[in-house]
């Protein structure tokens, strides 16, 4: 340490050295008094032990998270789920703060940005349609930071920067959707419906295995086990980048074996009657390949509006079956390993609904057999 000509202190050390010459790089602090100087030398020498000074000032936020994205991310994740962080990077991590020097972007600067995507963060896909509500859901914003967070964590390791700016972010709150199925008195409309459509095997074989949109197009004939009146879910389809992509479950619990009534067996024998010479379970009638899932959904919402059903999602179909199966005695164990959930504890939390109003019932039991008793 010195003092310098203008009254202050100065304390210099070695910041690391440069790779090409080996010439030592040297930094400085700063301050008015000798004590203070040699606080902040020790707190800079210790805080440089943690960072690579010759790497650390050389990405932008938007160089480092693509180089993640591409290294560390992309080669161990599935498709579709590539397709959604790429999305996160590209349309909103980028555009937001992707010139900020990575080693310079703070806590504030992020927390922002999230408050930004909430409130203004869709982006404009179609000049001619105008945005309904401008701002990103909860939800999104979370996937958001979850990719920005798992970037930063890595810098961290490979000490580019010292700590992870993103950790002390506060995240809007996950949005609980309130849940909505067909009722019971509906059923009927819907299926009829379907039928004029040439749909009800597809249709009624989704009311009666919970099966998710992307796994009920993808079945193949030899996935039905006539005999044993069992279905192998072993695939999915999804869009992505404008293409129908086969891939396999997102989970191992996802791939299983699920009985069907035999009402659903008969009707799925009879529509490969209509096509004997296909492999897909439910080709499509336009190209006579696999189904398009963007194409079933609109189907779905057809029907609803051709039978005045309140509209629900495609998904809830699904909602519709585990509701039902619980209102009817199904233990939660079968119906989560019907589902693919990874617990019967996520089955269970996902239907409190249905599981509240089983538990009245069972009180309500109670209550009459110890009545009946006294």
């Amino acid at each position: 340490m010195r003092k310098r000509p203008d009254g202050r202190w100065e304390g210099r050390y070695t910041a690391g050295r440069n790779p090409a010459t080996g010439k030592a790089i040297y930094k400085n602090v700063l301050a008015k008094t000798q004590k203070e100087c040699k606080e902040k030398l020790e707190r800079a020498i210790e805080k440089n032990g943690k960072v690579d000074v010759v790497r650390s000032g050389k990405y932008t936020v938007a160089e480092w998270v693509r180089l993640w994205f591409e290294t560390y991310s992309k080669p161990s994740i599935r498709e579709q789920t590539a397709y959604y962080y790429n999305n996160y990077i590209e349309k909103h991590i980028v555009p937001g703060i992707g010139n900020i020097k990575l080693d310079k972007l703070t806590t504030l600067q992020i927390q922002q940005f999230y408050n930004k995507l909430k409130t203004s963060g869709r982006v404009q896909r179609y000049e001619h349609i105008e945005l309904k509500d401008k701002g990103l859901s909860n939800r999104f914003i979370r996937g958001v930071h979850g990719v920005l967070n798992s970037a930063l964590e890595q810098a961290v390791k490979e000490r580019l920067i010292t700590s992870n700016p993103a950790e002390g972010c506060k995240l809007p709150k996950i949005e609980k959707k309130e849940m909505k199925v067909l009722l019971p008195e509906q059923i009927g409309a819907y299926l009829q419906e379907a039928n004029k459509r040439g749909l009800l095997p597809a249709y009624y074989l989704e009311l009666t295995s919970g099966l998710r949109r992307g796994e009920l197009l993808a079945l193949l004939w030899t996935d039905l086990d006539v005999e044993n009146m069992t279905i192998s879910v072993t695939k999915q389809v999804n869009r992505i980048n404008g293409q129908l992509k086969v891939s396999q479950p997102k989970t191992s619990n996802s791939i299983r074996t699920i009985p069907i009534p035999k009402q659903a067996v008969d009707l799925l024998i009879l529509e490969h009657e209509k096509h004997p010479d296909s492999p897909y379970m439910f080709p499509s009638p336009k190209t006579g390949t696999m189904y398009d899932p963007d194409s079933f959904r609109h189907t779905h919402e057809k029907i609803l509006a051709a039978t005045g059903i309140e509209h629900i999602r495609f998904h809830d179909l699904r909602h519709t079956f585990a509701t039902l199966s619980l209102q009817n005695g199904v233990d939660v164990k079968t119906l989560s390993n019907t589902l693919g959930h990874y617990s019967a504890g996520f089955t269970l939390d996902t239907y409190t609904h249905a599981t509240q109003r089983m538990k009245r019932e069972a009180a309500d039991t109670i209550g009459s057999v110890i009545d009946q008793a006294m």
